[in-house]
């Protein structure tokens, strides 16, 4: 799920250990196979291109992934790091815990809220064109769409909804977890789902505040294809994917299944409990918050294109890196679909995180020309630790050519 955070996670996956006798999840034999067999003894190492990497940093990055799928952990795991020279693809663990096949190099898997970065940049090439204005109200694009309980699109701005900075209450919020959960593949209208977010109060007046919501997200892919006249899956198609010839990278409407390689998706119900795959799953509840599919090698291509002013003229690339804070401990600052964050010895990196139903994924990059992604194949049902220790997969990868 494109979650705001690990609170949801964890309701999910409390919504799970209710239901799993009654709900009809998609499962495959995977639910009989305990987690503690996922993790096999040692991780597999991909060279695409010549590269510099220091054995010790690889090594470093190997245990991070090895731990990543220990006891405990996700089935598998897989890290694409990706600067001028080169690429190199690590994985660790399985992609199926019943057959026991490893993580392909070049899996694709779902990028949850790393899809923000895509949308936002959609927005940002229609402002380019004129076609959209960052500080006009939501109300312009999208008249009488944003109303109720104190919400109203006309005081909120676009590059609020993109920032985080709207007071909008998060649709997962208010969601029920069951819901998702014992229909995987029903569709979701996003009008539906904002509809849900705003029967609640807003959580503070437009820009006096910042709060991750998704709903703000599910508005700017409406506002895309209220201007365009096409949908935002082919909007982003057309302004991102096309452009840089992303072949491993897909929008889905309705299609719950993956194309190309890729590791099955789990859940796990609870503390010792048996994984459940939960690979089909209808993307609409994403939409333009969470919904694309895509690979290691594509979106540090994406990453690295965005940042190097290829997408995005520099004022509109100013725009997207101009920060506010986020109230987080680690130093997180978000600008429009694309958080900052420092690295443990000096600079900062770009990039998101994001979490769909059966994964956990992070990317970034440095403005210097490196980018790294990691994915986990296990979401909800994942602790802190799994988090973090992605985090320090991106930052251990990022920092290794310094």
């Amino acid at each position: 799920m494109i979650t705001r955070n690990r609170t949801f996670r964890g309701a999910l996956t409390m919504a799970v250990v209710v239901g799993v006798a009654a709900l009809a999840l998609p499962v495959t034999a995977a639910e009989r196979a305990p987690a503690a067999e996922a993790a096999p003894a040692r991780a597999a190492t991909h060279v695409v291109a010549s590269s510099d990497v220091a054995a010790s940093s690889d090594a470093r990055l190997r245990a991070l992934l090895h731990r990543l799928t220990g006891v405990g952990g996700g089935p598998g795991a897989l890290v694409e790091v990706r600067d001028r020279r080169g690429s190199t693809v690590l994985t660790d663990g399985v992609a199926d815990v019943t057959s026991r096949t490893p993580v392909h190099r070049d899996s694709r898997f779902r990028i949850g809220s790393m899809t923000k970065t895509f949308t936002a940049t959609a927005v940002l090439r229609l402002v380019e064109e004129g076609r959209v204005r960052l500080d006009a109200p939501v109300e312009r694009y999208l008249p009488g769409v944003v109303r109720g309980h104190g919400n109203d699109g006309r005081a909120i701005t676009v590059r609020q909804l993109l920032q985080h900075t709207s007071g909008l209450p998060d649709f997962l919020d208010h969601l029920d977890p069951k819901e998702i959960v014992k229909d995987p593949l029903t569709h979701r209208d996003p009008l539906d789902l904002v509809d849900i977010a705003l029967a609640h109060p807003p959580e503070f007046d437009p820009g006096c505040g910042w709060s991750y919501t998704n709903t703000g997200y599910l508005l700017a892919g409406m506002i895309i294809e209220r201007v365009t006249g096409r949908t935002y899956a082919e909007e982003i198609q057309r302004s991102v994917i096309e452009p840089l010839g992303l072949e491993e990278t897909s929008v889905p409407y309705d299609d719950p299944e993956i194309p190309g390689p890729h590791p099955r998706g789990y859940v796990r119900p609870g503390d010792g409990a048996p994984l459940l795959d939960i690979t089909a799953v209808n993307p609409s509840v994403g939409g333009a918050a969470g919904g694309i599919i895509s690979s290691g090698s594509d979106v540090n291509r994406f990453l690295g294109a965005l940042l190097g002013g290829e997408l995005l003229q520099p004022a509109q690339l100013r725009e997207m890196m101009r920060t506010t804070p986020t109230g987080s401990a680690d130093g997180r600052r978000y600008g429009l679909g694309l958080e900052s964050k420092p690295l443990p010895r000096g600079g900062r990196y770009w990039g998101h995180t994001g979490d769909f139903l059966g994964y956990e994924t992070a990317a970034g990059a440095t403005a210097d020309g490196r980018q790294a992604t990691v994915m986990v194949n296990l979401g909800p049902g994942s602790s802190d630790a799994q988090s973090d220790g992605i985090q320090d997969t991106i930052e251990t990868a990022l920092a290794r050519r310094r």
